[in-house]
């Protein structure tokens, strides 16, 4: 596995660096801002929930520092929560707002929440629930912090999974999959927005080559509260929790193993914009190919062009 502690540390009194983590309080987010911190990084950390965001950052702070504190080399940086709901694009522009009243700059910009397999549900802003949490309002918020992370050719890490794989042929966005059984096309639903983050990094790569922009899927992790609607529920609940478990103990990685991809994206002087801008990396922060589909250039355009009119005609122009 990746060792982090290989990664650039850096003290904050001399130099200031800036990170942006969504849902950074729990699972991978939490232990990619707990190495964040321990490098020296200034940490927003995105979230809904301002007293689970405290409650995180002060454990954080208590990990940090059992663990550094025989590390001359380490300078604690700072965390901030940052109030973001991704299943509403205003919270979303308020977000960024906050962002740019108190930062000129954003070195590192991490894409990380996500919900998983969820039943059918339309956002108050029109989009399926998967497609606007885990690609929609990151589409939006990265192009929003876009000027920030140019001033400092920044990166861009977009968290996306294995699991886009199962959109084996391109599928329209529009195409709302909602059928029956939920079991089955959820997961469809899934697969789309995954791909739909990785072809957003690559055509971001192409576009605005400044900023080095890579997506990651951190590997199997099975200790997480996405899986959690399906472990509730009546009678097959106990089912999924056992598929669950054993999966997870023959190919499942830990929180922080699945985040070592993610701090080998942001933080490792041995990738360029010139040789990885558009990348993809797996488990551990191994170089990888992701599907056909997601590697597609002509099916990333047409998802970038029908992205960029929803958001039009919602009153988001980016």
């Amino acid at each position: 596995m990746f060792d982090p502690d290989t990664l650039p540390y850096y003290d904050p009194s001399v130099e200031r660096r800036t990170a942006l983590v969504t849902g950074g309080n729990s699972g991978i987010g939490w232990y990619t801002v707990l190495h964040l911190y321990m490098h020296g990084f200034a940490v927003y950390l995105c979230g809904r929930n301002s007293s689970r965001v405290n409650k995180a950052m002060k454990i954080i702070t208590a990990e940090a520092k059992k663990r550094c504190a025989d590390n001359p080399k380490v300078h604690l940086g700072s965390m901030y929560y940052l109030h973001a709901d991704l299943a509403d694009l205003q919270s979303v522009e308020r977000a960024v707002k906050n962002v740019k009243r108190k930062e000129s700059k954003l070195d590192i910009l991490i894409n990380n929440a996500a919900v998983m397999a969820m039943p059918y549900q339309i956002t108050k802003d029109g989009f399926e629930i998967q497609l606007q949490t885990n690609y929609v309002a990151h589409f939006l918020l990265s192009m929003r912090l876009l000027p920030l992370l140019q001033k400092c050719n920044g990166r861009l890490i977009m968290l996306s999974s294995v699991g886009h794989n199962l959109e084996f042929m391109y599928c329209a966005l529009g195409q709302d999959w909602n059928y029956r059984p939920n079991c089955v096309f959820t997961w469809l639903r899934y697969a789309m927005a995954k791909t739909a983050s990785i072809q957003f990094v690559k055509m971001m790569a192409i576009k605005y080559p400044e900023v080095l922009c890579l997506s990651v899927h951190p590997g199997l992790v099975m200790n997480t509260n996405l899986f959690s609607y399906w472990t509730r529920l009546p009678i097959v609940g106990i089912f999924f929790w056992m598929l669950f478990q054993i999966v997870g103990f023959f190919f499942g990685v830990s929180n922080e193993e699945g985040c070592l991809a993610t701090l080998k994206c942001a933080l490792s002087p041995e990738l360029s914009r010139d040789e990885d801008n558009g990348k993809y990396f797996v488990t551990g922060g191994r170089e990888a190919k992701p599907s056909y589909v997601a590697n597609n250039l002509d099916d990333a355009a047409s998802t970038w062009i029908w992205t960029m009119h929803e958001l039009r005609d919602r009153g988001y122009k980016v």
